[in-house]
C-alpha cells in the first residue's frame, strides 16, 4: 500500500473505523520496550500523511514519546454489514483493517480549526451528558507522522484490493 497514492483510501478507511468502534488502537513501545495499546477516540488525519489526536486522557503515550515515538495505528472497520456482505461473497469490497507506521510529534495547543473537527465528530452526542465530561475543554493535541501504511491481509477475501 503506498502510502502517498492512497492516502484518501487510507483517511476514509479511518474515519468509516472511527464510526463502528468509536476509537483507533494505537501501539506504542514503553522505555522498557514492553510494547502497550491506547485506545485513542480522537484521531484525525490531515490530507498531508500527518495526523494528530487530541491528548486529553491519555498518560503513556507522552511518556513513551520521550524514549521512542514509534507507534502503529490500526483501524479496523468492524461494521456488521460490511462484514456479513463480505463474507457472504468470500471477499472485502473494501479494505477490513489498515495500519499506520509513524511518529509521535510534539505536543502543543490546538488550533480552533482542530477544535472544530472534534466539535463536528462528536456533535451526534452533545445531548448526552458523557458527551461534556469527555470531549469538553479538549485544549492540546500531539502530532503524528506517518511514513508507512499497510493493509491488513485476509488471504483470498483481500486478494484483490
Amino acid at each position: 500500500m503506498d502510502l502517498n497514492k492512497d492516502w484518501d483510501k487510507i483517511r476514509k478507511h479511518f474515519n468509516k473505523s472511527f464510526s463502528t468502534n468509536f476509537h483507533i488502537s494505537v501501539a506504542s513501545v514503553d522505555s522498557d520496550n514492553n510494547p502497550t495499546v491506547t485506545p485513542i477516540g480522537s484521531l484525525f488525519l490531515n490530507d498531508n500523511q500527518t495526523g494528530f489526536y487530541f491528548e486529553k486522557y491519555p498518560s503513556k503515550l507522552p511518556r513513551h514519546a520521550k524514549t521512542n515515538p514509534s507507534v502503529c495505528l490500526l483501524g479496523v472497520n468492524s461494521g456488521r454489514i460490511f462484514w456479513i456482505i463480505s463474507l457472504f461473497n468470500v471477499k472485502f469490497s473494501k479494505y477490513p483493517a489498515i495500519k499506520l507506521y509513524g511518529e509521535l510529534g510534539a505536543k502543543r495547543k490546538a488550533t480552533e480549526k482542530e477544535i472544530k473537527r472534534l466539535n463536528r465528530r462528536m456533535k451526534g452526542t452533545n445531548m448526552l451528558k458523557g458527551n461534556a465530561y469527555l470531549w469538553k475543554n479538549m485544549e492540546y493535541v500531539r502530532e503524528l507522522r506517518f511514513k508507512k501504511a499497510e493493509k491488513i491481509n485476509l488471504g483470498q477475501m483481500t486478494s484483490a484490493l
